[in-house]
């Protein structure tokens, strides 16, 4: 006979987690941040912060991937009551999608009303290289997933939501007007996402630009149609890390990605600041 108690449904573990984390800091927080590969820098703009490690938030994942630390961070970040998720969940990992967008289903139970999602991509169209810095616009999810299939809980979102504008248009043209202030020109990409944890071949990525992909990456979409599911405002940005397979000819190795964000994060910091700051005042 099993004696093992059922396991919790989503709901109940995402509130869960919420309790813990609301017994640490009391809401609200308005916003949230998620820091991808090589982007923990970003975390240094936070002020009056308190870190707590993901293993100590019931039911939480682990990251198993270098430049992902594990840390989930309250404070302020431009002035605006914040939450920083140092490091993901990828389904190359062996995480299912579940547990890819288990961090976005406690920001809902939080009552958090806004997410950026940071990534480090590959450069698909011919005048991305590394270093660049791109809003998404768009996506297209190859994963062969979606975070909402299965039974859906209407106390987490509605069957079958709209995704006609994933990424807030609002929040695209504030964080292009807030670039433009720290000299950025910030363009439009669609986001294609592939499962890995291969990086892409050279007829993948030729076939990803027929598409009409301008970057390509491993994250970021489940979480956003997750948000989106919540009704959770979303924007993201996207670091070209390195150009896609195939576009210059050279080898992709993950040492180069991390080496990417780290020399970048730190424009991106000031940026995600002020997109905070502004997202603190309101609608425009």
């Amino acid at each position: 006979m099993n004696t093992q108690p059922p396991v919790p449904g989503l709901f109940d573990r995402a509130e869960a987690a919420a309790a813990h984390v609301r017994g640490l800091s009391p809401g609200p927080h308005d916003l949230a941040v998620v820091l991808g590969s090589g982007l923990s820098v970003v975390a240094n703009r936070l002020t009056d912060s308190i870190a707590i490690p993901y293993e100590a938030i019931p039911h939480f994942p682990r990251p198993t991937v270098a430049g992902h630390e594990g840390k989930l961070l309250l404070g302020r970040l431009g002035g605006t009551r914040s939450i920083v998720f140092q490091g993901r969940f990828h389904s190359y990992e062996g995480h299912d999608l579940d547990a890819v967008t288990f961090p976005v289903r406690v920001l809902s139970r939080l009552g958090v009303k806004t997410l950026i999602l940071t990534a480090a991509t590959g450069g698909i169209r011919a005048d991305l290289r590394a270093g660049s810095l791109v809003v998404v616009s768009d996506h297209l999810n190859l994963l062969g997933a979606n975070p909402l299939r299965g039974p859906n809980d209407d106390r987490l979102g509605t069957r079958f939501p709209d995704l006609s504008e994933v990424y807030s248009k609002r929040l695209r043209v504030m964080a292009k007007e807030e670039g433009k202030r720290l000299g950025l020109d910030l363009s439009s990409a669609v986001y294609a996402c592939l499962p890995g944890p291969s990086y892409e071949t050279p007829a993948e990525i030729r076939m990803l630009r027929a598409l009409g992909a301008d970057v390509v990456g491993m994250s970021t979409v489940p979480e956003a149609i997750a948000a989106r599911h919540a009704g959770i405002e979303v924007l993201a940005f996207a670091l070209v890390s390195n150009a896609a397979a195939g576009v210059t000819g050279a080898a992709i190795t993950h040492a180069e990605v991390l080496d990417a964000g780290h020399k970048a994060a730190p424009i991106l910091a000031k940026l995600i600041e002020r997109a905070a700051a502004r997202i603190a005042s309101g609608p425009a």
